[in-house]
């Protein structure tokens, strides 16, 4: 289990994931899992939660798309999750992916669903409530940047939800 939170402010796109890899619901057997990876040139984010395996292969996909339109990640949304609902292997994958660049920020879910936040936060996985209820409250009430926003709100996540951890990887792109 994971936790993936981006937040977009100030032509700045912020990506943050934890470490940890749980093994079913029992235990935590890795706690420096790298689950941010930029795409397309250096100008898309993303991070996943759920299966690794899923995940991975979910970013094969994205790639490619990306790849096909040009870096038109709303085009490449759309059509990975067109894939996502009709292929009988990718409708079993058990993963969510959150994705943005300069112009969008989406969370993939693992329905083939495509969602654009109202508010530029997104967040998934199992610490996903936690870190957006306080990224939400600093981007509303602080002027910080959103590396620090991004920062504040794991280090939350991270000590309310056993399944997110303190070893951090945050990665941004600034347009």
């Amino acid at each position: 289990m994971t936790t993936i939170l981006a937040v977009k402010k100030n032509n700045k796109l912020v990506i943050a994931g934890d470490g940890q890899v749980t093994f079913g619901n029992a235990y935590s057997i890795k706690n420096t899992a790298k689950k941010i990876r930029r795409m397309y040139k250096d100008s898309v984010l993303s991070g996943f939660a759920g299966s690794a395996a899923d995940g991975l292969a979910l970013y094969e996909r994205l790639d490619k798309k990306l790849e096909e339109y040009n870096g038109n990640l709303k085009k490449a949304a759309i059509e990975l999750a067109r894939e996502w609902r009709t292929d009988k292997i990718l409708r079993r994958l058990e993963a969510m992916i959150v994705v943005g660049n300069k112009d969008t920020l989406l969370i993939l879910s693992g329905n083939g669903d495509i969602i654009e936040p109202d508010d530029n936060i997104a967040a998934i996985g199992s610490g996903g409530p936690y870190a957006y209820a306080a990224a939400k409250a600093l981007y509303d009430n602080t002027t910080l940047d959103p590396y620090d926003i991004v920062l504040k709100a794991m280090n939350i996540a991270s000590n309310l939800c056993i399944f997110t951890n303190s070893n951090i990887t945050i990665d941004f792109i600034e347009f």
